[in-house]
């Protein structure tokens, strides 16, 4: 592509896949409050359980063999049904693999449940296979907006399944039912929208590449998640599953806001970067432009949902959520140091060096081990604080890649975050003030919020931020 063709690309990629993110997400969200209310937290804890091994699994059969298919600058037909094939054999044996196991997990617990749960949960594996194929395509040849139509249904069907099913009485079971219901949905209408369907075909000559490139990713991310739903496994096993619960609640908010929209960003910028990643002067602009929009949207969101979080608790969840209002405050700041993180590591995967990745790993891992066994001997209040000083421990390692592979120097990479970090200060301590206003919790949270939205946007205009003025701009353009 030229530099405007992959500037069109990129834009009009965004911007569909920000409408999915939070249009469809935010379905999804609100259906979630909606069961938190009809549902209890154990409920929630024992699914928060059984994801532990799930989010595990899918690593296995979706993780590196989708990857690899949108790094790659000329994948065909051929290289994506052979990838589909892998995958769909890794997925049957993770399958039985957890069906067998299911007894070992739920004594692991002293959950009983969790045996018919993990077998009933498990069979998303198989049906996730074609579903990653589908959005490796969608995303290799960029046509995000594909993405808007099947999320929105998927979510606002399995939202009606999983309602009515809680609604009359199934409990946990309404949980799966409405992830299981996702899946199938959003695999069906990329059926109707995508023109891909897996041949009869399969090449050992295009699978080797792949699987060279793939494995790594497949590594890397497996120690990710491993030890990211190690806190779970830890604390559903220490402590309540309604303990996890409240930790799980706390994520919930500010990962709705970044993992929304950052994903929504890395999802486009992944495969543009892999269509210029021999230019590095390209990869470090585009990294560099994706970095300030990203902090200048995220942090003063993040900023603003700390100093309200008590209200929004209370408001929205009721008070037997009230538990995880201080886990939402923590849990803002580590969002806050992900940003730079998780753009960057996209950025080193596009390039190609996913066996840096994969070094990363064993670099950052040891010191997440230790501050995770410091936190569990005094709770889980200090589980979710030592997950904070390892989010910015995290961050700090992958930047140091950023200066290596792709020239992106530390004072640039403070310059393009530290101005959104100050307006999102001021705009905090505004909307903090606002809050000793004696009024009830609704009416507090929305002047809140609309204290936060009008300040914010002032002082980037008094200000002459750049990034306020280059969304400006992109918005105009589009009209």
């Amino acid at each position: 592509m030229s530099d405007s063709q992959l500037k069109i690309s990129v834009i009009s990629g965004i911007i569909w896949k920000l409408s999915e993110r939070l249009l469809a997400r935010g379905v999804e969200f609100f259906i979630s409050l909606v069961l938190a209310r009809l549902l209890l937290p154990n409920d929630y804890g024992l699914v928060a359980l059984v994801l532990v091994f799930i989010s595990l699994a899918d690593v296995f059969v979706t993780s590196s063999f989708a990857t690899s298919l949108i790094q790659k600058k000329d994948a065909n037909r051929l290289d994506f049904s052979t990838m589909f094939y892998c995958s769909l054999m890794m997925s049957i044996v993770v399958y039985l693999i957890l069906f067998f196991c299911a007894p070992i997990i739920a004594n692991f617990y002293n959950q009983p449940i969790l045996v018919n749960i993990i077998r009933v949960f498990s069979l998303r594996l198989p049906l996730g296979v074609y579903n990653s194929m589908q959005h490796a395509y969608v995303a290799r040849h960029m046509l995000f907006k594909r993405f808007f139509w099947s999320t929105l249904f998927g979510t606002i069907f399995s939202g009606v399944v999983g309602i009515a099913m809680a609604l009359y009485g199934f409990g946990v079971w309404a949980l799966i039912a409405q992830y299981f219901t996702n899946t199938l949905v959003d695999t069906l209408v990329l059926a109707i929208t995508v023109p891909w369907y897996p041949r009869a075909e399969f090449s050992l000559n295009a699978a080797r590449p792949l699987i060279r490139f793939g494995w790594k990713v497949l590594l890397a991310d497996l120690s990710g998640t491993f030890f990211d739903q190690l806190r779970s496994l830890i604390i559903g096993r220490v402590y309540l599953p309604r303990d996890l619960a409240f930790y799980n609640r706390g994520q919930q908010f500010p990962n709705f806001f970044t993992t929304n929209i950052t994903t929504a960003a890395i999802s486009v910028l992944f495969p543009a970067i892999s269509n210029v990643n021999d230019d590095i002067d390209r990869v470090k602009q585009m990294t560099r432009r994706t970095t300030q929009l990203l902090a200048f949207i995220v942090f003063p969101m993040l900023a603003g949902l700390a100093i309200v979080s008590k209200p929004l608790i209370l408001v929205v969840l009721t008070e037997k959520w009230s538990s995880s209002i201080i886990f939402l405050q923590l849990f803002c700041i580590s969002a806050a140091g992900s940003v730079l993180g998780n753009v960057s590591s996209q950025s080193i995967k596009a390039i190609g060096r996913s066996d840096v990745l994969l070094k990363l790993e064993f670099v950052k891992k040891p010191i997440y081990l230790m501050l995770l066994l410091i936190g569990v001997r005094f709770g889980v209040f200090a589980i979710a604080v030592t997950m904070v000083i390892y989010s910015f421990y995290g961050v700090f390692i992958n930047t140091l890649q950023l200066r290596k592979y792709i020239n992106y120097l530390y004072h640039e990479q403070f310059e393009d975050i530290v101005s959104a970090g100050l307006l999102s200060l001021g705009m905090g301590f505004i909307v903090y003030v606002i809050g000793f206003l004696k009024m009830s919790n609704l009416v507090l949270l929305l002047v809140q919020i609309s204290v936060g939205i009008i300040s914010y946007v002032l002082l980037s205009v008094i200000t002459k931020n750049a990034s306020y003025y280059y969304l400006k701009s992109l918005l105009l353009d589009r009209r």
